[in-house]
């Protein structure tokens, strides 16, 4: 078995999407201060590697807590835009960018989640049919292909949360 971590790092100034909130990691305890260690965490929802819920970008659609946990993880595949089978049943994971040309045969499939550089359009689509997207995933260039993986990439549970920041994690068995 092999796990993958596709999680970017959370940083102190870390890059965003224009307009989103700072993201500020400070060390709020020390050990000398307090005898332990403690953070203050301010960021946005879309932070670093993160899933989208469908009210993201569908006023009234599901939230964070609307979703089963069963959204969040299951059986996967890295797909690329040249093969002509994509699997059904599974999140599909793209290692390239995908825009809006794939809607139809993603919509056709209904994977429970989608993952890779996604365009904006795509990912409005995509939300709109009630599948979750996976963005600002790394490391996908070490996922197996054509052979399934489990992916699991849970969000924190925010009340009427319209995404989260995650640990993206693809475990592989040889």
């Amino acid at each position: 078995m092999k796990v993958i971590d596709l999680s970017m790092p959370i940083v102190d100034g870390m890059d965003v999407y224009p307009g989103d909130p700072e993201v500020n990691v400070k060390i709020t305890h020390t050990f000398e201060s307090h005898s332990w260690e403690l953070r203050q965490l301010s960021m946005g929802s879309h932070t670093g590697t993160h899933m989208d819920a469908p009210s993201h970008m569908h006023p009234g659609a599901a939230t964070l807590d609307d979703l089963p946990l069963e959204r969040f993880f299951g059986p996967s595949r890295l797909v690329r835009l040249e093969e002509t089978d994509w699997p059904e049943g599974r999140g599909l994971f793209f290692n390239e960018s995908v825009g809006i040309e794939c809607f139809d045969r993603l919509a056709a499939l209904l994977p429970p989640f989608v993952g890779g550089e996604l365009s904006e359009e795509l990912e409005r689509a995509l939300l709109g049919i009630h599948i979750v997207t996976y963005t600002g995933l790394q490391s996908l260039e070490r996922l197996p292909v054509g052979t399934d993986f489990m992916f699991y990439g849970f969000p924190l549970r925010i009340v009427s949360g319209d995404g989260s920041p995650v640990r993206a994690v693809a475990v592989v068995y040889d």
